[in-house]
C-alpha cells in the first residue's frame, strides 16, 4: 500500500538565492531576439539564443501573449508648498481621475494642490488629491487632473523603468521596455517575457504552425512589491485588471482538443489565464497568488524571464515547474552569467506534474 508524503510548507527564505549585481541587466540586448534562453526542459537542460524558440515548439501549440501597453506613468513634480514629489500613476478612472503612488517627504492634505511637470502654467498640469485608494487607510492616492490622463502621461511622463535599473529613462527605454505587440495602454511594467519577440521570431512560429492569441493584463507596480512575511500565505496580494477575449478562449479551447499545447508567454499571462479559469470571470480585478501546490488548469509551458528572490513570482515559477527543478535552473543560470530581471535573459519551463500524480 502506497502513500504520499505530506506537501511541503514553504517559507519566504526558500526562495532566497544570491545574484551577483553585476547580472542584472541594466539594458537590453542589442536585438530583441538575440537574447539567451534557458530551456529548462528536465532531463535535457540546454543554453539556447531566443531566436531558437520556435524550433522548441510544435505545430498546432498555442501561444498567448499580453498585448498591454506600458504608459509613461512616471511624473515628476511640486506640492503647492514647493516640496519636490514623484507619482507613478498606477490606474486611470473615469472623469480624469488617476490611481497613483506618490514619493514625497510630506503627503499633502486632502484638497491639496500639487504642480506636475512644472505645472499648467509653466506648461505642465496639475493635479488634487482628493484622498486615499482603495479606502481611507489604502496604500495608494486618487487623483482629480486637469486633463485627460493618457494625454498628460504621453507628453509629460517618463517610462517607469524598475527599481533596479539604475539609469534615468532615454529613448532606447521608449522603445524597449515595449513589446512589439502592445496594444492597449494600462501598464506601469512592461511583460517582460514578451520583450524578446520581435518580427522575425514571430514570423517562423507561423511558419511552423505554432497559433498565436492575446489577453490583457496592466502590470502593476505592486509586481516589485516585496513579500515581507515569512509565513507566504500572510502575504496580500497587489491587484491588476485583466481580460481574457472570447477569441482566445475559443482559441485555447481548439488548442486543447487537437492535443496542442497552450504556451504562456510571461508569469502575468499564466495570473491572468488561471485567473479566468479558477474564477469562471473574463475580466475583472485578480489578486490570484500562485504558490507551490497551486493546480494549474490551463498552461502546460510558460517562457519567463529571471525573476527577483524571494519574490512572488519566484514562488509562481516554483509551482509551475517545480521548487527543486526551478532553484536548480537558477544555480544554472548564474553559473553561466545569464542576464537577470526585466531587461535580461529568458528560460522556457514546462509544468510538473502535480505533486498527487508525482508520488
Amino acid at each position: 500500500m502506497s502513500s504520499c508524503a505530506a506537501p511541503r510548507a514553504f517559507t519566504l527564505n526558500d526562495f532566497d538565492f544570491e545574484l551577483p549585481p553585476e547580472l542584472i541587466a541594466q539594458h537590453p540586448t542589442a536585438e530583441r531576439s538575440a537574447s539567451r534562453l534557458l530551456d529548462g526542459t528536465p532531463g535535457a537542460v540546454t543554453d539556447r539564443i531566443f531566436r531558437d524558440l520556435p524550433s522548441l515548439l510544435n505545430p498546432g501549440d498555442l501561444l498567448v501573449f499580453n498585448d498591454t501597453k506600458v504608459v509613461k506613468a512616471r511624473i515628476f513634480g511640486e506640492k503647492a508648498s514647493g516640496g519636490k514629489l514623484e507619482l507613478l500613476i498606477e490606474r486611470v478612472l473615469q472623469g480624469h481621475q488617476v490611481v497613483a503612488h506618490m514619493k514625497v517627504s510630506k503627503k499633502p492634505l486632502v484638497g491639496g494642490l500639487m504642480h506636475l511637470a512644472g505645472g499648467a502654467r509653466h506648461g505642465g498640469f496639475d493635479a488634487v488629491l482628493l484622498g486615499r485608494w482603495p479606502d481611507e487607510n489604502g496604500p495608494l492616492f486618487l487623483l482629480q487632473l486637469s486633463d485627460e490622463p493618457h494625454a498628460l502621461m504621453e507628453k509629460h511622463g517618463h517610462v517607469p523603468l524598475p527599481p533596479y535599473i539604475e539609469h534615468a529613462d532615454t529613448e532606447e527605454d521608449e522603445q524597449r521596455y515595449q513589446t512589439v505587440f502592445a496594444r492597449a495602454p494600462g501598464a506601469v511594467a512592461a511583460p517582460t517575457a514578451a520583450l524578446h519577440f520581435d518580427e522575425g521570431v514571430l514570423s517562423a512560429l507561423a511558419a511552423r504552425g505554432v497559433q498565436t492569441a492575446s489577453v490583457t493584463l496592466h502590470v502593476g507596480a505592486g509586481t516589485f512589491q516585496p513579500v515581507k512575511t515569512e509565513n507566504i500565505a500572510e502575504h496580500t496580494m497587489h491587484s491588476e485588471w485583466y481580460e481574457v477575449p472570447e477569441a482566445t478562449q475559443q482559441a485555447i479551447a481548439a488548442c486543447k482538443a487537437r492535443g496542442g499545447q497552450v504556451v504562456a508567454v510571461g508569469t502575468t499571462t499564466v495570473r491572468t489565464l488561471e485567473s479566468w479559469a479558477k474564477f469562471g470571470q473574463a475580466s475583472g480585478d485578480t489578486e490570484i497568488f500562485i504558490t507551490p501546490g497551486f493546480e494549474f488548469q490551463v498552461i502546460d509551458r510558460l517562457i519567463t524571464n529571471f525573476h527577483l528572490p524571494k519574490s512572488t513570482l519566484m514562488m509562481l515559477v516554483s509551482a509551475f515547474a517545480g521548487y527543486e527543478h526551478i532553484m536548480g535552473l537558477y544555480r544554472h543560470a548564474i553559473a553561466q552569467k545569464y542576464r537577470f530581471f526585466s531587461y535580461g535573459d529568458s528560460m522556457l519551463l514546462t509544468r510538473a506534474a502535480p505533486a498527487s500524480q508525482a508520488s
